[in-house]
């Protein structure tokens, strides 16, 4: 658990600063930069999860088994092997990417080639440190890999804007590679950091290696690699479906695009408010989604493990339920001020902020099953299922390809298509999913607790922030008139939550500071 607190707070830090790079990124190169820059990434961040997704589990797992039989030698030995390994895929995801730049970039716009090159050499400094933080891992030591962590995310997102800023004057395409450099500049410092972390224990590293007999049996070094690429490959499967979906709308957002009547240039406008502007908010509720999947995993493994049926189904149950109470107010916020919160984070662009607020208001509806779908997949990886989740994403991210290729072609729809299509894979893998762990925990969903009662309180309360804004804001204008409809939102949905008996007086006793909330709950409803 101290593990998991430190690698989530670390993690929590990242996908904060990530986000909000996307959004002065988005003010300063605008919509048509944004298109540059995301045509680099989806390809990069693919990549950069073949490479280092799988692997550094594969090594955590590997040396904290020979570091529990005291073989040290051996321990040190699979961190030496693996760490080859992966420098050698990460220089050749590097060279893919300096190479194919004109290749990928033919997918949206040519001048997307400078962005492409200039995030390449990313690829190997962060495989070269994935290494480093499965060995630490292995050891039980998080520290090294969330430390790393914040440090490559914060000069990623400095030296990225300060580049784009510098770079602007010569071009908006030199100013999308200036972003992009920016992830070099992040993995050298989160390389260089953990460089020195490693250095500064590496005595007492080599001291654990030495109290190994030399005489203790060694394993072929074939062997070890064929060990860490069987449990690397599945694991890299599912957190590649992500990126897949993402390289869906590079391939076939601006062409098709194109059919529906927009000029290339008009595309790649349309592309970069979906990818730059759109989609970064909706990474916003996932911190808090994952931090309840985060939470489940231990709880309903070390249940499944003793073979404790009732425990695995109430946490399931709770677990999802918690969720729904998360993911239903961001959609119906989001849905209600869509609008309003883009021309807040975008000022500086308001016509694309206008036209790109339709966009996040399709993918809003999406926050919930894709709410869903990361708490069930947390549930299943608990109970040793974890390839179910990776089938049915797969079979979402189908039906995300014929819809988005069907909708995005359509004039009407054109780059909201796309988003519907990324909407129904989530929807299809939320199903999917709930089927499959009724089937494996026996599981029942209160239909009226996890789902109605919060779908009914948010909806009441995404009407009453977009009718709050609509009164305030020719008053007081955009920015505190948003700022007021999403506080008053937040209140009023905490309220709604105790009216409606969505969180029990015995569920709010068990967070801290439970126990007082539940006696004034229990007053104010017996009045």
């Amino acid at each position: 658990m101290k593990g998991a607190v430190i690698l989530g707070a670390a993690g929590v830090i990242v996908k904060i600063l990530g986000a909000f790079f996307r959004i002065p990124l988005g003010n300063i190169i605008g919509d048509t930069g944004m298109g540059y820059y995301q045509t680099a990434y989806p390809v990069y961040v693919l990549l950069l999860a073949i490479s280092t997704a799988g692997i550094p589990t594969a090594i955590a797992r590997l040396v904290s088994e020979q570091t529990a039989e005291g073989n040290h030698r051996e321990a040190f030995r699979v961190f030496r092997l693996s760490f080859g390994l992966l420098a050698a895929i990460g220089m050749a995801g590097f060279l893919i990417l300096l190479l194919g730049a004109p290749f990928f970039a033919g997918f949206s716009s040519e001048r997307a080639v400078y962005a492409i090159r200039a995030i390449s050499p990313a690829l190997l400094l962060i495989s070269m440190m994935a290494a480093f933080r499965g060995y630490f891992q292995g050891l039980q030591d998080m520290m090294p890999t969330a430390v790393s962590q914040v440090a490559e995310q914060f000069f990623r997102v400095v030296s990225g804007l300060a580049l784009a800023v510098l770079l602007l004057p010569r071009g908006i395409e030199y100013a999308a590679a200036g972003a992009s450099f920016g992830a070099v500049a992040g993995g050298l410092s989160g390389l260089l950091v953990i460089l020195v972390i490693y250095f500064r224990r590496r005595s007492s590293v080599l001291d654990a290696v030495r109290s190994t007999p030399a005489e203790n049996p060694r394993e072929d070094a074939r062997s070890i690699i064929k060990k860490i690429v069987v449990i690397a490959v599945p694991i890299t499967v599912g957190v590649s479906v992500m990126p897949v979906m993402n390289m869906i709308d590079l391939l076939l957002v601006p062409g098709r695009l194109t059919v529906a009547g927009f000029s290339p240039e008009e595309a790649n406008r349309l592309y970069g408010q979906l990818s730059g502007f759109a989609a970064s908010l909706i990474n916003l509720p996932q911190v808090l989604t994952q931090s309840i999947a985060l939470s489940l995993v231990p709880a309903i493994a070390a249940a499944h493990q003793v073979k404790d049926r009732k425990t695995v189904k109430q946490n399931t149950e709770t677990g999802l339920r918690m969720a729904m109470i998360v993911g239903f107010p961001c959609a119906a916020g989001m849905l209600a001020l869509a609008e309003p919160v883009m021309l807040l984070l975008f000022p500086a662009q308001k016509e694309s902020a206008v036209s790109a607020a339709g966009i996040l208001a399709v993918l809003a509806v999406g926050v919930v099953f894709l709410s869903s779908v990361q708490t069930l997949t947390g549930i299943l990886q608990g109970i040793g299922r974890q390839m179910i989740p990776v089938v049915n994403l797969l079979i979402g991210a189908g039906c995300k390809l014929i819809l988005t290729w069907f909708l995005t072609g359509l004039p009407f729809w054109n780059v909201r298509g796309a988003a519907a299509g990324t909407v129904s894979a989530y929807l299809v893998a939320s199903i999917l999913n709930i089927r499959a762990v009724r089937r494996h925990t026996g599981a029942r969903f209160d239909l009226s607790l996890t789902f109605l009662r919060p779908g009914i309180a948010s909806a009441i309360m995404g009407f009453a922030a977009w009718l709050l804004f609509r009164v305030l804001s020719p008053v007081v204008g955009n920015i505190a008139g948003t700022g007021v409809a999403v506080l008053a939102g937040i209140l009023l949905y905490v309220l709604l939550v105790f009216v409606l008996k969505i969180v029990t007086s015995e569920e709010l006793e068990q967070f801290p500071g439970g126990k007082r909330l539940s006696g004034i709950l229990r007053k104010i409803r017996k009045k």
